[in-house]
């Protein structure tokens, strides 16, 4: 899952690109207010001759050019602010204006890879692995209850296949769209190809849409993180990058719970990352072909306790459908 240093420079030009756009766009507004109101120009003349009039008086020994400075640079900007109001423009019409102002179109806040960077991340890691393609073809738009079986009982629930998963998809949108205020998490369970990760895929279209960030990762994948974090060197930083952002996202989907190799290091990474997005307040999809009573018997009682107590558990039913279209 590390960026590959094409991938990275991939972004970067991205970054270029903004940081371009940016100043062009102050140029082009500059250039648009100097023209409308010529005496802006001549203000932001002046403060600039201030500045350079007060550092030759304090080379001088003029301990009062500061302070006289101060004022007239204040009363200057005073007059600029009026002068663009009058003209219909906010004070700040010139400034900068970034597409992230927490890192400033740079990728980096403080040190570390901005969240801008991180969804850029995301996104450019679902186009290289088609899954963009995949959410074309499964999302809520597409979602086809014909597949169904209207006739089949599903004893426990007194209810038809097919009226259990209009149910399963109300839950699913109802989910998507309140997620943003209320987050949550869901565990969906049963067999293979009963249409557990094209409900993921569903909602997970749906969240990336609103800008939310989502990272989809089979558990072998996400057990590759977890190592990758653990035992790489300090020149796997991205490895550790991704590592962070699987506890960071807005939602993590780890598809296919049960099929990566279990042992103690990962159910212990698994309790870590399933317990540190619950009390960061982040939400999960888990999809397992495993019934709630196997994930007790395959993992430690932490980590099921974790899922069983903080999780919404949907059981799906019904026949394999992947031999159907839906």
């Amino acid at each position: 899952m590390a960026l590959s240093n094409s991938q990275y420079q991939a972004i970067m030009r991205i970054y270029n690109e903004r940081q371009y756009e940016d100043k062009h766009g102050q140029d082009m507004r500059r250039a648009e207010v100097y023209e409308r109101v010529p005496q802006v120009k001549e203000i932001e003349d002046e403060i600039a001759s201030c500045a350079v009039s007060c550092a030759r008086r304090l080379l001088d020994g003029d301990a009062a050019a500061r302070q006289e400075m101060r004022a007239e640079v204040e009363r200057l900007r005073r007059r600029k602010t009026e002068l663009m109001r009058e003209h219909g423009y906010e004070p700040d019409y010139m400034e900068m204006r970034y597409h992230c102002p927490d890192c400033q179109d740079t990728g980096y806040a403080e040190g570390k890879k901005c969240h801008c960077f991180l969804k850029e991340q995301t996104r450019l890691l679902y186009a290289q692995s088609n899954i963009e393609d995949v959410l074309g073809r499964e999302n809520f738009s597409t979602f086809s209850f014909d597949v169904y079986d209207g006739r089949e009982i599903i004893p426990q629930l007194e209810m038809t296949v097919a009226d259990y998963m209009r149910k399963v998809y109300g839950w699913c949108r109802e989910y998507a769209e309140n997620f943003p205020e209320k987050g949550g998490n869901l565990l969906f369970t049963g067999g293979t190809g009963v249409g557990k990760t094209f409900l993921t895929n569903c909602i997970a279209k749906e969240l990336i849409d609103r800008g939310q960030s989502v990272i989809y990762l089979s558990a072998n994948d996400l057990v590759d993180v977890f190592s990758g974090n653990k035992f790489r060197t300090d020149s796997e930083e991205e490895l550790r990058d991704m590592y962070q952002y699987v506890l960071d996202c807005d939602l993590l989907i780890i598809d296919d719970l049960g099929t990566e190799l279990n042992n103690s290091f990962v159910s212990s990474q698994l309790f870590y990352c399933i317990n540190e997005r619950l009390v960061r307040g982040k939400g999960t999809i888990i999809s397992t072909n495993l019934t709630v009573s196997m994930l007790r018997d395959t993992y430690s009682d932490r980590v099921s306790s974790r899922i069983t107590s903080g999780y919404s558990i949907i059981p799906l039913y019904g026949a394999d459908l992947r031999t159907k279209e839906i």
